[in-house]
């Protein structure tokens, strides 16, 4: 039984928060013990690891000093190094000068170290979160294995058809009498596309080392495998391996059918016939204007209701070695990156809608939206979302960690820091532009539609 996939149904508002909270509790301290063992091994004493700000719920003293804490707003959370006048890394003038004339203390502080350890020590939160992102991605990889090249059935799906001759382990080689390329080629998208569009199919398989023809569904139903948190879907309670059996009164038997309904409402309600369990169900529900990403880079804006379609079965999987494993984590972790950079870039052109930058209420929401459909998908949230901390924390802000490499690349280069007054300046203007981006993404949160 899948208990993180329970816990949303268990307690509505209560539960996504809890899943906001250890999501975002998990990335945080990677983030941060990131900085703190770099540090520690660059020789920079930490003086407390929170967890949290606010008041301390939970506080102890290691061995070296470092007081390990949990705060009562678990939202964030840092490391103050010796030296540190706050969360942010500004300096502690006062502490500074008692240990001048002290060169092993001096040492110890984060400004008194040498600037390759301060730049690794920055550098280290946002590395950390990119390998945490790289590895749990190749959990999942390893867990669920690597689909098998020639069409193979694995789990079948309840279905509302007719007929399904079809069984677990039976290699598909023709469809409709056409057949089958192997899912690495080039081909096998266009087939798939090719195949008529009727509510059952003809079926040549191999089974046990024997060729036979069965009758089975069609391959792509209008099946729901999965829901886009915050989607017109998700918010009319569809659930995953609901089957859209009718669109606006009219039988269905095809996903694309139900595609090129929503596409064309032009935003205007669409009534579904839903099939779930062998009960039917109507749910009314409008498309929603969604910007997608396309191969090229570039965003088109479609009507869309949130629905992941899929095959009519689960496709049959065979282990994957761990280093495929972990070449796809770097893959899907730079795909996070180019592909958020991109999507920031076309909205600051006005390419697409600003309501694309989600604040505290949509991550809390999909949170609980990706644990309400199970384990995986929440851990693949929890990967995804490492990877945009990581990344946030990289641009070149005063305040956070991109912005403290640029002061730290200025003085390799002036071959001095820039002056205490010109950084809290910085500083200043750095935790303006952050609070400012939080309060437009909380907007977007509460009046985007």
């Amino acid at each position: 039984m899948d208990i993180i996939g329970l816990l949303p149904q268990a307690g509505g508002l209560i539960w996504i928060v809890v899943a906001f909270v250890v999501a975002l509790s998990i990335i945080v301290t990677i983030h941060e013990y990131g900085h703190y063992i770099v540090g520690r091994w660059s020789g920079i004493h930490a003086d407390v690891f929170s967890l949290g700000f606010g008041p301390v719920i939970y506080k102890r003293t290691d061995k070296r000093g470092t007081q390990w804490q949990i705060a009562a707003l678990p939202f964030g959370g840092y490391v103050k190094f010796a030296g540190d006048a706050n969360a942010a890394s500004g300096k502690d003038t006062d502490a500074m000068q008692a240990v001048e004339a002290d060169a092993v203390a001096l040492r110890r502080t984060m400004h008194g170290a040498p600037l390759w350890a301060r730049a690794a020590t920055v550098a280290a939160g946002p590395v950390f979160n990119f390998v945490f992102s790289i590895l749990l991605f190749a959990a999942l990889f390893l867990g669920s294995g690597t689909t098998r090249d020639q069409l193979t059935v694995g789990e079948l799906r309840a279905l509302p058809t007719q007929v399904n001759e079809l069984q677990p382990g039976d290699e598909i080689l023709q469809i409709a009498g056409k057949p089958v390329p192997l899912i690495s080629d080039d081909s096998f998208g266009p087939f798939l596309s090719s195949v008529p569009k009727t509510e059952q199919l003809d079926y040549r398989v191999m089974r046990d080392g024997a060729e036979l023809d069965v009758q089975g569904p069609q391959i792509f139903p209008p099946l729901v495998v999965g829901l886009v948190p915050r989607s017109a879907a998700y918010q009319a309670d569809l659930d995953v391996g609901d089957v859209i059996v009718g669109v606006n009164g009219t039988p269905i038997s095809v996903f694309e059918q139900l595609k090129t309904n929503v596409e064309a409402s032009d935003g205007a309600p669409v009534a579904l016939t839903v099939w779930r369990d062998g009960a039917i169900l109507d749910k009314t529900l409008s498309a929603k204007r969604v910007d997608e990403p396309q191969a090229d880079g570039s965003y088109t804006t479609e009507w869309r209701i949130g629905i992941v379609g899929g095959m009519a079965f689960e496709l049959a999987t065979e282990p994957m070695g761990v280093w495929r494993a972990l070449s796809d984590g770097v893959i899907e972790t730079g795909g996070i990156i180019t592909g958020s950079l991109s999507g920031l870039s076309h909205i600051i052109t006005g390419a697409i809608s600003t309501c694309n930058l989600s604040g505290p209420i949509g991550i809390a929401q999909t949170s609980g939206a990706m644990a309400s459909q199970g384990t995986q998908s929440f851990l693949r949230f929890i990967a995804v979302l490492s990877t945009a901390v990581g990344l946030l924390n990289l641009f070149p802000i005063p305040a956070l960690d991109g912005g403290h490499l640029v002061f730290y690349a200025y003085e390799a280069v002036m071959k001095r820091p820039p002056s205490d007054g010109a950084l809290r300046i910085l500083m200043g203007i750095g935790l303006t532009l952050v609070l400012t981006l939080m309060i437009f993404a909380l907007g977007n949160d509460i009046f985007c539609p």
